[in-house]
């Protein structure tokens, strides 16, 4: 493998469904309408991959849709028996409406990490719509209940299209409200089928982190993954930590395999899109193993190249890149139209405004992870959004 590009891989993500039972306003899938189920064969392509990369550590499986709770549980638990005896931690992202006590029960004997998709109180969660345009806010929250009930710790991503202040004391506050232990927090981005645009003024989402953090800072009963990273940052920088400084530009493969075994690497927003070069899947893993796959796409994948050049172009003009690392090749794609452009709105938003709202906070509290409240996974330069479940990622 071509390390002058990739991390090793630690992670895989499955769709085990296209289908999903909402249709949010700023969901980016285009399939999210079509019943069209991963194969026992793709899952079992996957874990023969997978298993050598076992060998180094735990590799995460992260069952994303769709809606992977609408594949149903007996299917879905055929696809996770193809990893029986493989080191694996499995991670399912749900909208949480169909979560019942047999759903919790099958977390519970599998032991899968769920992570909910829920964005705030009812007037914040109103792009959360179902098919006939209702609200689903109700049974989201009944979902969650049910998970704390059963034990389950509560992580949730939240989207937010309006980052104000008031907005931030609102998602913080729902979040305390219903017990959630770790939230995510992504700025609604122009990416898939949502053609929004997701540009908004600097000064205001900057003032959007600061009141988040202060709300954190005030009660911090709830993780909040976008705080830790730029805290941990912070922190690292105070104590001169060399890890810091991005020397060079590796990025995590974090291959995305479709229901139909096509395999797209690095930004699962991609998946199932074309661009004008061609599809931007770089394989299927019914035909070729995932690090074939991955090797292979450092040479033959045109947009892979254009992106690896885009970022190079990052770290020598941008002063955030060691904090950032360069961004997403699909933010770049459905913001310019291409792979080798430098900032986006949503490294504007959701990097340097992240980290310049959080650094208005009393730098005194940044000397060390104690009194920040930073876990120890979150210090140095933040990663490519990746971390312990699959509800740190940031789809």
């Amino acid at each position: 493998m071509d390390q002058q590009l990739y991390l090793r891989p630690t992670a895989v993500i499955m769709q085990p469904e296209t289908l999903c039972n909402l249709d949010c306003t700023y969901c980016y899938l285009p399939f999210r309408h079509e019943r069209n189920t991963m194969a026992l064969a793709v899952a079992r392509a996957v874990a023969a991959s997978v298993r050598p990369w076992a060998a180094s550590g735990t590799v995460e499986v992260c069952w994303h849709g769709g809606e992977p709770l609408a594949t149903g549980r007996a299917r879905l638990g055929q696809l996770m028996d193809a990893f029986a005896g493989i080191d694996v931690k499995h991670v399912v992202q749900t909208n949480a409406t169909l979560i019942d006590e047999a759903w919790c029960e099958f977390f519970a004997a599998r032991d899968v990490h769920v992570g909910v998709s829920i964005d705030g109180p009812p007037a914040d969660n109103a792009s959360r719509v179902d098919r006939r345009r209702m609200p689903t806010q109700a049974k989201a929250l009944r979902g969650v209940e049910l998970l704390r009930a059963h034990g389950h710790k509560v992580h949730a991503i939240a989207v937010v299209s309006d980052p104000t202040p008031k907005r931030a004391r609102r998602l913080y506050a729902f979040a305390l409200e219903c017990g959630i232990a770790h939230l995510g927090v992504n700025i609604e981005e122009q990416e898939g089928v949502n053609v929004s645009t997701n540009a908004h003024r600097q000064d205001v989402v900057t003032d959007f982190w600061t009141t988040l953090a202060e709300s954190w800072r005030e009660n911090p009963a709830c993780r909040v993954r976008e705080l830790e990273r730029a805290l941990g940052y912070a922190s690292a920088v105070l104590r001169r930590d060399s890890a810091t400084h991005r020397d060079g530009v590796l990025i995590d493969p974090l291959p995305t395999v479709g229901h139909d075994g096509s395999v797209t690497l690095i930004s699962p927003e991609l998946a199932g899109f074309d661009s004008i070069r061609g599809t931007f899947s770089s394989g299927n893993v019914l035909h070729n193993t995932l690090n074939e796959i991955i090797e292979r796409s450092a040479t033959e994948e045109p947009w892979v190249s254009e992106f690896f050049r885009g970022v190079k172009n990052c770290r020598l003009t941008c002063p955030y890149f060691d904090f950032c690392g360069g961004g997403h090749p699909a933010n770049r794609y459905f913001e310019h139209g291409r792979m080798d452009g430098t900032a986006t709105n949503y490294c504007r938003n959701s990097k340097i405004s992240l980290l310049e709202g959080v650094l208005r906070l009393d730098q005194s509290t940044a000397t060390g992870n104690q009194d920040l409240g930073v876990s120890n996974d979150a210090r140095g330069p933040a990663d490519q959004d990746r971390s312990a479940t699959c509800a740190d990622q940031r789809f």
